[in-house]
């Protein structure tokens, strides 16, 4: 007998409890067509696109030329002038960050401030782990170079996503992060924030970013 065994006998005995306790069933199996509403790869960013609209994100799909003008665009539209950006290979590959500074923004990656000082900011520009079609959420995996509050703090949430982040449903999220792992924190974000607990009246933004932005390569 293992000495954690040893220990649980002891204390079923000074209990009174003369068997151990019945175990666990196992839980059924579900069937494919039931786990699962989204049961082809082909189509998953026009569905996810979809799903991000309904969840009241500001989704646009574009060519890579593009995404630096159009952003640029959009941030001057809402004012932003303020920027943090979350450690990223993809926006290094754009040159997101020199565009950004070169178009007079005042931009700053994660690792260059602290988390007070991201309270300070008019936007968090990030891109994302994956994307999930099912539910139209981006999943957000932190790191030590793309903290999580750059997505979470700012008034307004900038995420650029490229092809291969799409995934078909929540099982296949589960099944990526069982492999790949969760990392130090993974958020999942389904529209921007929201509250409905005082007097049951819905408000937007209360906490958290009021409005999310998504920029779909193509």
């Amino acid at each position: 007998m293992s000495e954690t065994s040893d220990v649980l006998a002891k204390v079923r005995a000074a209990l009174g409890r003369s068997r151990t306790a019945t175990p666990v069933p196992v839980a059924p199996t579900i069937p494919e067509p039931i786990a699962r509403l989204v049961h082809s790869e082909i189509g998953l960013p026009e569905l996810f696109a979809k799903r991000a609209a309904d969840n009241k994100m500001d989704v646009e799909v574009l060519y890579v030329e593009e995404l630096m003008p159009r952003m640029t665009e959009f941030l001057r539209a809402k004012g932003c002038r303020k920027l943090a950006l979350g450690g990223s290979g993809l926006l290094d590959k754009l040159g997101v960050f020199a565009a950004l500074k070169e178009a007079g923004f005042d931009a700053r990656r994660w690792a260059e401030m602290t988390l007070d000082e991201l309270y300070d900011f008019d936007c968090g520009i990030t891109d994302v782990y994956c994307a999930v079609a099912e539910t139209g959420s981006l999943v957000m995996r932190a790191s030590r170079e793309h903290g999580r509050a750059v997505s979470l703090v700012p008034p307004i949430h900038v995420a650029v996503l490229e092809p291969k982040n799409f995934v078909a449903d929540l099982v296949d999220l589960m099944e990526k992060l069982t492999e790949e792992g969760v990392g130090s924190n993974t958020v999942l974000i389904t529209g921007p924030s929201k509250t409905a607990d005082i007097e049951m009246q819905l408000v937007t933004g209360v906490h958290g970013p009021g409005v999310v932005k998504l920029f779909l390569l193509q």
